[in-house]
């Protein structure tokens, strides 16, 4: 063939070429051979007949379930659910023109290579970011978990028993959703079983690798007794319950009122008598002080760092002067600090009217020391004279009851000694503390009161209250005669013969003569006479001043 003939048919055959590269396949024309879509053979099948079949697994695909796996836990979702995206919608199309579109060489190349080897079309999605991380934040967190440390419980034999924390888990939700998209994107095909782990943190609890030897020594143990109303005794073996059992580690601090918080009947408190603004009320946990008053005193022998403490505003009973450690929620709490290089494991109980606290841990003071604690009142304040009435509107009038004895009040120091060889070596103030003096109080119920009660109330004199009470008046009266009577004295004063009738005994007594009358004795006492009578009756008075009973 000459050039020109040569060159004519090559014009040719680069016009068919492109005349069959702008041609696209048509919607009857068969796939080829050994041609699939995600595994699936669309071989001799029509580009409409590929397609279909690929929207109809597509379709099936967004139901598909996927486990989310939350460390140990896991949950189920919808491909859907997580924003499924079909990313590759002409792959139908891409499969049809394998070695049925381009020019012929192409068309050539793609049918030789067929027939070595099959062809797979991937399905391509994508999740979107903001489904996934809310599927996430909405569904998943509930998997989080807070560590929780090993705690330490009596084997009942005198040693103790481990029981291993729990394995604390945190999301990670950033990362979290680059795995989920990252799992769609490059390893999901839509099988049954399908699993992607989100990224979690794991907080191993402290303890579980604990020598239990390290916690084998009596560090400092206390025991204060307790026995009163129902409610106060419950308090105190609940807040005892609630100590019970704390590992605190190196360095760690400890909250007492963390630990006993709420004061409230869902928390297995009752009502019992506590100190508020200078006098005792009844509130929920009422003598739960004994029970931080008890721990305390426990610290000190066991010679643990005390971060907080407060004494009560009024001095208690169950412990010396500035030994106490008052608690309250929200304004005064019990905290330490462990300063050892070794855990500590705090054990407590409160049965019978008897309540004892003990810290353990391991022992490394030397065996020839010794530490005491004195309490030193500095100055002392008399009790007031006074007394203090509070109006009680949910208790009818007539209702009188003492909450609160006159009580004396001080400041006191607490002091440590350290011992060796039972030699004083030093001395250390530990704090001080400061009490109120408080008057005797008294609560008067209100309920439908007249007002000469409530103003008795407010006078604050107890006399008063009771005379308005009984309606009868607190000031001296006389009457038509001249007769005086007095009911704050409770005599009555004769103003012809002076003769002072005490309204109680029915004594006579002549101020004159000091000659005292007993009419329910039938004698008569001279203080400058002798009384000689046969035989005692009871309720004669003798000159000795003696009575006869």
């Amino acid at each position: 063939m000459n050039l020109r003939k040569r060159v004519a048919a090559a014009a040719v055959i680069f016009c068919l070429g492109t005349v069959a590269a702008a041609m696209p396949v048509g919607a009857e024309d068969t796939i080829s051979q050994g041609v699939s879509i995600d595994g699936a053979d669309v071989s001799g099948m029509s580009y409409l007949e590929a397609d279909a079949l690929v929207k109809q697994k597509v379709e099936q695909m967004r139901t598909a379930k996927i486990t989310i796996q939350v460390g140990t836990d896991s949950i189920d979702v919808t491909a859907s659910e997580l924003g499924l995206n079909w990313q590759n919608k002409s792959v139908a199309k891409e499969a049809a023109n394998l070695g049925n579109a381009g020019n012929a060489i192409k068309r050539y190349k793609e049918g030789k290579d067929l027939g070595h080897e099959t062809r797979n079309f991937d399905l391509k999605f994508t999740v979107n970011d903001s489904t996934v991380r809310s599927f996430i934040e909405n569904h998943c967190m509930q998997f989080e978990k807070e560590a929780q440390d090993a705690t330490i419980s009596s084997d009942g034999g005198g040693g103790f028993n481990l029981n291993p924390g729990v394995v604390g888990q945190v999301i990670n939700v950033d990362e979290s959703v680059k795995a989920v998209q990252n799992y769609i994107a490059e390893q999901w095909q839509g099988e049954p079983g399908s699993s992607v782990s989100l990224v979690v943190e794991m907080d191993e609890p402290r303890g579980n690798d604990l020598n239990l030897e390290s916690i084998q020594d009596n560090l400092g143990s206390y025991t204060t007794y307790y026995g009163s109303t129902y409610g106060r005794n419950t308090n105190v073996e609940r807040g005892a319950q609630l100590i019970d059992g704390h590992i605190i580690y190196p360095g760690d601090t400890f909250s007492v009122c963390d630990h006993l918080v709420p004061f409230s009947a869902e928390n297995g408190y009752e009502l019992g008598g506590e100190y508020e603004n200078g006098r005792v009320v009844q509130g929920y946990g009422g003598g739960i002080c004994q029970v931080s008053t008890t721990l305390y005193n426990a610290l000190l022998l066991a010679e643990i760092e005390i971060v907080e403490r407060h004494n009560h505003t009024m001095s208690v009973t169950y412990v010396p002067t500035s030994m106490d450690a008052a608690i309250a929620e929200g304004s005064m709490d019990l905290v330490f600090r462990n300063n050892l290089d070794t855990p500590i494991f705090i054990s407590g109980y409160a049965y019978g009217g008897e309540l004892s606290f003990t810290v353990w841990g391991k022992e490394t003071r030397p065996a020839n020391r010794s530490i005491e604690y004195y309490s030193e009142t500095t100055s002392t304040v008399d009790a007031p004279a006074t007394t203090t009435l509070y109006a009680a509107p949910d208790q009818p009038v007539g209702y009188i009851s003492q909450v609160q004895s006159a009580m004396a009040g001080s400041t006191a120091a607490l002091y440590k000694y350290v011992y060796v060889d039972g030699v004083q070596q030093s001395v250390e103030q530990i704090n001080t503390s400061s009490y109120q003096a408080t008057p005797t109080s008294y609560e008067v119920g209100t309920a439908g009161a007249s007002d000469s009660v409530l103003n008795a109330i407010y006078s604050g004199d107890l006399a008063a209250v009771q005379a308005a009470i009984l309606g009868v008046s607190t000031t001296a009266q006389t009457d038509a005669t001249g007769t005086v009577t007095d009911p704050n004295a409770g005599v009555v004063t004769d103003p012809n013969t002076g003769l002072v009738t005490d309204t109680n005994t029915g004594q006579v007594t002549d101020p004159n003569t000091g000659v005292v009358t007993d009419p329910n004795a039938g004698a008569v006492t001279d203080p400058g006479d002798v009384i000689i009578m046969t035989e005692p009756v009871e309720g004669d008075v003798y000159n000795d001043g003696t009575v006869a009973w």
